[in-house]
């Protein structure tokens, strides 16, 4: 045949519609593929794991097996239970014995002394013997019935079948559980009772965004970690001049001040993975857990060198050996003396630096502190006034703040307070704003928190009588006023006689800021102005109230503290401190002193707080109409602050020292 008859209409041969319909296909089954995951032919699909299936065709294969394996225990009891030649008709034993006697019945069948089976009527029928008739095998003897005795038991397999089916529901109930647990990953038994296995949470160097910069008011402790950040970026600069690196660096200092930020800058100023772990999460009530898990951390950590470790709140695992209660297999110990094993065993030219935090570094072990381990600490304390305004400037970042916000302000009106203070300050500024219907943050939202945090909430809703209202007014003004009086106090800051968390009323003072030791005068004098509220009451209205029992409960543990630790009353320069709980003797005595001297203390206590509140007394009573008139003006006004005070009182001398002073 010619090509030109092989030609169709259009003028295509066969080969040359094969040829197109081929590349048509190709092309759709490209098309298709770089719609599905955006490939090309032959590429693998993206963002797929190798072997693994698509999403939606992923099957839990150990629950299809346990399904399979339940039909399968349901099928072979089906099956190993015949009932096609059970009998399909009950009767009643009277009319089995009617049944013979009526000569309907030729034979029976008498299965395990239990039951009758016969046939009448053409229908294959079953009794039960309800009771041991004597009279049965004659009766059925006498009437020509053929009688049959047969004894059904069931077969070996299938008895063993059925005494092992709970077993295997509990196997498979406890396998379901294992293997849910064991791919959750959550903690717990996962990855396959893994008790031992540390709880480090590992944040890699992409992850480590923390720099120096976001850390603010502890610049000392970061010039300490400075050294730290050089070697792990460089060590062969310590290494080749034969310096080594402090193995562990503990960072000391009280709650919220930033220990943990520090830990974290570090890592991502060095730009290395960073390991976190609560001391806490060492223990557990399985002996030998704890040092497992601490093993197997410094066992991540070599992988992964140079890194960070991070252990938070080491004095839960740290605490000193050998006191309280409890022997050497203390799981606590254990798990001590495993971590002291791991501190002294790494090679610190290696690049592992162990970073621990603790509020409580006088508990801790000594052999956890010694040169080798953690033979460095640096102290991250509260912030000074230029610390303070730059922590209130990293926080002010993440709220809308009005225009003109003077945060110098605030950072003078909060000393003592901490990084986690000062956040939380800012963060409240925020609530009470949205809740006033506020687009920004204003001074007086910053005033307000600041108050709710040194003070405690108002509350508006709690409604005092005149009589009790005057009575607090009094006993607040005579607290404003002895801080006016006397030279030695913290500033005074705010008075009010609106109920704030607790108390019916509230003076406040601020610590001045930058003080760490204190005088026996300035004790005196504090002691002094906690007295204030009592005094007052009893001044005037000749009786006293239940609302200064937690000033004296202040001023007492003031007066029993330069008694017991300070040396300032005459029992002479001698130190009657108890000893910490965890430090208690088998013998249960927790005092450093004898009774004797219990009594002398208590004597002397009792002799300076009762000689206090005479003067206390006497220098209200000089200053009688300053304490009307402050008192008045409280149950006028309810809140006046330091500067109201002043001018209220016309004390401008007084007011120009305690402005210098706050």
């Amino acid at each position: 045949m010619s090509e030109d008859k092989k030609k169709d209409s259009n003028g295509d041969t066969p080969s040359d519609f094969l040829k197109d319909l081929e590349k048509k296909v190709k092309i759709d089954k490209s098309k298709k593929m770089n719609n599905e995951g955006e490939r090309s032919e032959g590429e693998p699909p993206k963002n797929l794991k190798d072997n693994e299936p698509p999403k939606g065709q992923r099957f839990d294969f150990s629950f299809i097996m346990i399904v399979s394996l339940l039909l399968f225990i349901l099928a072979v009891i089906f099956f190993m239970n015949p009932t096609n030649d059970m009998p399909q008709t009950s009767v009643s034993y009277s009319d089995f014995v009617k049944g013979v006697n009526e000569g309907k019945i030729k034979s029976v069948d008498i299965v395990n002394n239990e039951k009758i089976v016969f046939v009448i009527d053409n229908i294959k029928r079953m009794t039960d013997i309800p009771y041991t008739d004597n009279n049965l095998l004659q009766l059925l003897l006498s009437h020509d019935v053929e009688v049959n005795a047969r004894t059904e038991r069931d077969s070996l397999w299938k008895q063993l079948l059925i005494s092992s089916i709970p077993w295997i529901i509990i196997f498979l109930v406890f396998y379901f559980f294992i293997y849910r647990a064991t791919r959750s990953g959550k903690g717990g038994l996962g990855d396959g009772f893994s008790f031992g296995r540390s709880r480090a949470k590992q944040v890699t160097k992409e992850m480590a965004t923390q720099r120096f910069k976001d850390v603010q008011g502890c610049d000392e402790a970061k010039q300490e970690l400075d050294e730290v950040v050089s070697f792990l970026k460089s060590p062969k600069k310590y290494t080749d001049i034969g310096a080594q690196i402090p193995k562990g660096v503990l960072l000391v200092g009280p709650p919220g001040n930033g220990k943990t930020l520090l830990a974290k800058a570090v890592s991502g100023e060095a730009g290395v993975p960073f390991f976190f772990v609560s001391g806490s999460d060492f223990v557990e009530m399985f002996v030998g857990v704890g040092a497992s898990r601490v093993r197997d951390l410094f066992n991540m950590a070599r992988k992964s060198t140079p890194c960070i470790v991070f252990v938070d709140e080491i004095d839960a695992v740290g605490r000193t050996r050998g006191v309280g209660y409890g022997g050497g297999n203390d799981e606590r110990e254990q798990t001590l003396n495993q971590l002291l094993v791991e501190l002294d065993g790494f090679d610190s030219q290696r690049g592992m630096i162990v970073l621990a935090a603790t509020n409580r570094a006088d508990v801790l072990d000594k052999a956890l502190l010694r040169p080798g381990r953690f033979d460095r600490q640096v102290y991250v304390g509260l912030p000074d006034l230029r610390g303070r305004r730059n922590i209130l400037e990293v926080h002010s970042k993440k709220v809308k703040l009005a225009k003109g916000i003077d945060l110098d302000r605030v950072a003078r009106a909060t000393p003592g307070f901490s990084g986690a203070d000062l956040a939380n300050l800012i963060n409240e500024a925020a609530l009470i704003s949205a809740r006033n219907n506020k687009k920004v943050v204003g001074m007086d939202e910053l005033d307000e928190a600041r108050d709710k945090i040194l003070m405690g909430p108002q509350r508006s809703s709690m409604l005092l009588d005149e009589a009790e209202k005057e009575m607090t007014a009094y006993h607040e003004a005579g607290h404003a006023l002895l801080a006016l009086l006397l030279k030695h106090t913290k500033s005074l800051h705010k008075v009010t006689i609106i109920p704030r968390g607790g108390a019916l009323g509230v003076t406040s003072f601020l610590p001045d800021d930058g003080k760490h030791t204190y005088s026996k005068t300035q004790l005196t004098e504090e002691i002094m102005v906690t007295f204030g509220g009592r005094a007052a009451e009893e001044i005037i209205y000749n009786e006293v109230s239940t609302g200064a029992s937690n000033d004296i409960k202040v001023a007492t543990k003031i007066a029993r503290s330069m008694v017991m630790q300070f040396g300032m009353s005459g029992l002479g320069m001698v130190a009657y401190t108890s000893k910490p709980p965890y430090l208690v003797e088998h013998d249960g005595n927790d005092e450093g002193y004898s009774e004797e001297f219990s009594k002398e203390i208590d004597k002397e206590v009792s002799k300076m707080l009762n000689g206090l509140y005479e003067k206390t007394v006497k220098l209200l009573k000089d200053n009688k109409d300053k304490l009307e008139i402050l008192a008045k003006e409280l149950v006028d006004k309810e809140t006046l602050d330091v500067e109201d005070v002043y001018v209220l009182l016309d004390m401008k001398k007084e007011r120009k020292q305690k402005i210098k002073r706050s």
